[in-house]
């Protein structure tokens, strides 16, 4: 009697469970991207963490023996032999991911990830100008895309995993889980959201944080301690700065490729042009007599926040990344995106009459909103690094800058859809 009547329970339960999900198909698709997620999340904070704390590391080293950076050039060289020699099919960094999620085909190679750290830790430990996103990114995608041939993904679960992977490494390196995910949906085609990949962004991107700040990682923190009233004069003043955040995007990007071809056109030899790049910074630095462009350049970034500094900054910290990047080294755009706009942003303080935490911070996240092309993410990275008092003039310097920016960007393989003004199209270069 027992038997029959647990039976009959479990035909009953399996009914209901059956129907449910026949009624909530997407049930399914939680539970799957859930399960998917926290894996790569797990894999994805633990090396975020193990990254953000190297580099700190290598950072502190370097500030306290400044003489370590005359072998920036030999570094460079050493740099440009592991990529010629062991990562050819990966040096595309960041342009791969970007391609991968548009066309998959082939997995995204594991060594993408020891090769970018590596180059990466070479390039700041000597003293390159250079960032962590682009780095955190192509370690997230080349670990989780891993996953996808024993997980049996088809395309287009390969693309929401690569999302997701770019969401959760660009969430765990700057504690902006939400941003992250706006990211990952945002950088790949301009114009268009994939919604589809909304729900596993967002589970990829909050895990992988939460698994980087329980590794005792921490992150920069900025204050913004005065937003003024909102009133017509106020949004005029943001509009302004936008329009010049937009442009120096825009240049920036512009500029970074030009000189990347540059130095292929002259150095055949793919080991030299970092070598060559190398030389030009380490030049550059004793001509400027000061080593404040190096490296991330966090300080310099803080006191852009609290006190006027010379207005020169942004364009000297953008030279100094331009050529670092453009000739070979590794690491990200973003930091260095952020140095320049939170500076610019300084700058413009001489004559727009806006606080100047408040237009350093608007700096800090339109530049690199104009040359991601990425306004929603920039927008609520604000929100998640300032507050969200400061909202609307973020929200109207992203934008603008956005649009100033025309169509360009840093990422070559960003396919820029057709959202921004149709005078872009009859010439599809602007600046």
């Amino acid at each position: 009697m027992f038997k029959k009547n647990k039976k009959s329970v479990f035909k009953i339960l399996s009914f209901f469970i059956q129907l449910f999900f026949r009624k909530y198909p997407s049930v399914f698709f939680v539970v799957k991207w859930l399960f998917i997620t926290a894996i790569i999340g797990v894999f994805i904070g633990c090396a975020s963490a193990f990254f953000l704390q190297t580099l700190e590391w290598a950072t502190q080293l370097r500030e306290n023996h400044l003489w370590i950076i005359v072998f920036l050039p030999l570094a460079g060289f050493l740099v440009g032999l592991l990529y010629h020699y062991f990562g050819k099919d990966v040096e595309a960094g960041n342009n791969l991911l970007l391609e991968t999620i548009h066309e998959p085909k082939k997995t995204i190679p594991f060594k993408m990830a020891p090769l970018v750290y590596f180059g990466t830790m070479i390039t700041h430990f000597f003293g390159g100008s250079a960032g962590r996103e682009g780095t955190a990114l192509q370690m997230a995608a080349s670990i989780a895309d891993q996953f996808s041939k024993p997980l049996r993904l088809s395309a287009d679960d390969r693309k929401i995993l690569i999302i997701s992977a770019i969401a959760a490494g660009f969430g765990s390196v700057f504690g902006t889980p939400i941003a992250g995910a706006i990211f990952g949906l945002e950088v790949s085609l301009t114009g268009r959201i994939k919604y589809k990949a909304l729900f596993p962004a967002i589970s990829a991107s909050i895990i992988a944080d939460l698994v980087t700040k329980f590794l005792n990682t921490h992150h920069t923190d900025y204050l913004i301690n005065f937003v003024p009233e909102i009133s017509l004069l106020n949004i005029l003043y943001a509009l302004i700065a936008g329009i010049f955040f937009g442009i120096c995007a825009a240049f920036f990007s512009k500029t970074i490729h030009k000189t990347g071809d540059f130095f292929k056109s002259k150095i055949s030899y793919p080991p030299l042009r970092p070598l060559i790049g190398g030389v030009i910074v380490l030049l550059s630095v004793w001509l400027m007599g000061t080593t404040k462009y190096l490296g991330l350049g966090i300080p310099t970034i803080l006191d852009s926040f609290s006190q006027p500094l010379p207005a020169y900054d942004f364009a000297l910290k953008a030279i100094i990344t331009i050529i670092t990047l453009a000739s070979g080294f590794k690491g990200g755009e973003v930091t260095p995106l952020f140095f320049i706009g939170a500076t610019l942003g300084n700058a413009l303080g001489y004559f727009i009459p806006l606080p100047l935490a408040l237009l350093a911070g608007m700096g800090f996240v339109a530049v690199f909103a104009g040359a991601t092309n990425t306004p929603i993410a920039c927008s609520i990275m604000a929100f998640e690094l300032f507050g969200i008092e400061c909202g609307v003039y973020v929200i109207i310097a992203c934008v603008v800058s956005y649009l100033f920016s025309g169509q360009n960007s840093i990422y070559k393989s960003q396919i820029i859809d057709k959202s921004k003004h149709k005078r872009y199209w009859k010439k599809k270069e602007y600046l």
